[in-house]
């Protein structure tokens, strides 16, 4: 398990280098944590890709765990990116991943 730093430049070198081969959206697979409340790189990657999305970065995200047609989030970004339901966490709930619209 990388440090979250480590995990941090990762992501944003990660996110670069889907934009630019065109990409629509990426899912970011930062596991739960170990200590069964969600782990610091999930967090932290999470709170990352807000500042993303506040600067214009990215155009959305959702957590695996709103990643559903229930989700007002997850309905904006289908309706950009409509292969996004076909993914296979698509309603899953899945705590362990973040679908991140590019």
């Amino acid at each position: 398990m990388p440090p979250l730093e480590t995990a941090l430049a990762e992501l944003s070198s990660e996110l670069r280098r889907a934009k630019a081969a065109g990409f629509s959206y990426a899912k970011i697979i930062h596991g739960y944590g170990s200590g069964g409340k969600g782990g610091a790189i999930r967090d932290g990657v999470r709170k990352a890709l807000a500042g993303y999305r506040r600067s214009g970065r990215i155009r959305a995200f959702v957590p695996g765990e709103e990643f559903s047609a229930f989700s007002a989030e997850t309905r904006g970004m289908e309706d950009a990116c409509p292969e996004i339901a076909h993914d296979p966490d698509f309603a899953r709930q899945n705590h362990g991943v973040t679908v991140v619209l590019l």
